[in-house]
């Protein structure tokens, strides 16, 4: 027998999928679908588009620096008569033998006599330079007429490129005619440093200042951060101290980095006072290890947070199979959690590191952008980093400085690429899958 419904409950209906209202329903859910996925496609097309454009503009405007006009200038040292010692070019010296003797001026007379009055604005002012240094690797050559493949100056460098002026424009037609002028690789930019001349400028000493500050940064930040995230994560307390700590990590990675230049220009350069006597800044200014330093401050609390994430994320029952077959607490970290977490850690480290290796507001605060025409030897030595010369050459007037500007950027990123690629490989290679 069947029992009656209650008094004033509603009978349930059957869903009409078939209906018209579900239709328009399914319909308005599908529309608002496809939507999310164009939009969505659209950002990532648009993303890829200023990608896109940001390589070919850099690559437009900087393949150039990579390359160097040269110009052919024959010199008949017989006939000049260069008053220099020949014992004194198997000296150490002979650098200031051949600058002592006037080879500049002989450089500037013989591009004259070649071509003409106004020739010796068609060389470049380090033009004299690499005629020293092939007299250097070989002396004989003063014994007879030579010539040589000089940079020219970067009037008819930028008239060879279709952006000179008239008078340089119609000079780099007539030398093209000649055929007296080339284009070749610039291999002085990858090996030289900084120059006054944009002809003679190099990306070496401003390469290797990087390398330098990224290894200080990587060697403080990284072990100090994955510690302090252990200690937190695994060993203290959970109470209001505790809890302090993690609000100030936290709002120390959002500040900017130019308090953190502040705070390394007063703690490593600052001048200190104790007992009345004065003491000077702890650590050399505009050197790599300063720098170092003050990036690693900057990127520590990055490090700690994403290690902290990492770590979290291992499965407890990891840590409690490992106690469960007498794993003391610091082998269940050392050998069970780390290496687990290593893949989080490294990934939260390259993004620190990307960030330091592009920093340059806390760098110029610690006079990290100084005129470096020698590439540093060691941690203490003088120095600067690949932004904050590009910095320096975009803010120059001479319009040679653009194409090293672009032509520095490229190295830039080739080293990012490069530097990411490594973390990247790293970390597959540590990790495990469960």
């Amino acid at each position: 027998m069947n029992n009656p419904a209650p008094a004033g409950a509603s009978k349930r209906v059957p869903t009409d999928w078939q209906g018209q209202a579900m239709q328009k329903r399914i319909r308005r859910r599908y529309a608002a679908e496809r939507r999310f996925r164009f939009f969505g496609f659209a950002a990532v097309l648009l993303s890829a588009a200023f990608l896109a454009f940001l390589l070919a503009t850099m690559v437009t405007n900087g393949w150039r620096g990579f390359t160097r006009t040269e110009i052919a200038l024959p010199i008949d040292f017989p006939a000049i008569k260069l008053p220099v010692e020949r014992a004194a070019l198997h000296t150490v010296g002979a650098d200031l033998a051949l600058a002592g003797a006037g080879l500049e001026e002989q450089v500037k007379g013989a591009a004259v006599a070649a071509y003409g009055p106004g020739g010796e604005n068609f060389v470049a002012d380090s033009a004299w330079v690499d005629v020293r240094e092939a007299i250097e690797r070989d002396p004989t050559m003063l014994d007879r007429k030579i010539t040589f493949h000089v940079p020219a100056s970067t009037g008819i460098d930028q008239a060879m490129g279709g952006q000179g002026s008239a008078e340089m424009t119609a000079a780099a037609d007539r030398l093209k005619a000649a055929g007296v002028v080339s284009r070749s690789f610039n291999t002085s930019f990858l090996t030289e440093s900084d120059s006054t001349d944009p002809v003679a400028v190099g990306i070496w000493g401003a390469l290797k200042g990087s390398l330098l500050t990224m290894a200080v940064t990587f060697l403080i930040g990284f072990p100090v951060g994955v510690l302090s995230a252990i200690y937190l994560e695994e060993y203290a307390p959970r109470n209001r101290w505790t809890d302090l700590i993690e609000v100030s990590i936290n709002n120390l990675a959002a500040v900017p980095s130019i308090i953190f230049g502040l705070l390394g220009l007063a703690v490593f350069l600052g001048t200190w006072e104790i007992g009345g006597v004065h003491f000077g800044p702890l650590l050399p200014r505009s050197a790599a290890l300063v720098g170092g330093l003050t990036l690693a401050l900057m990127i520590m609390p990055v490090i700690v947070i994403a290690s902290r994430n990492a770590i979290k994320a291992v499965p407890p029952s990891i840590r409690d199979a490992a106690l469960g077959i007498g794993a003391s607490p610091i082998q269940v970290v050392f050998h069970h959690v780390l290496p687990l977490a290593m893949p989080g850690i490294l990934t939260g480290t390259i993004i620190g590191m990307a960030r330091a290796l592009g920093e340059t507001a806390p760098l110029l605060l610690i006079g990290m952008r100084a005129f470096i025409v020698t590439p540093p030897g060691g941690f203490t030595d003088p120095a600067t980093v690949l932004p904050v010369q590009i910095f320096l050459w975009s803010d120059e007037v001479s319009r040679g400085f653009v194409e090293k500007t672009s032509a520095a950027i490229i190295v830039l990123l080739a080293f990012l690429l490069a530097m990411n690629g490594l973390a990247i490989y790293l970390r597959n290679k540590f990790e495990t899958r469960w």
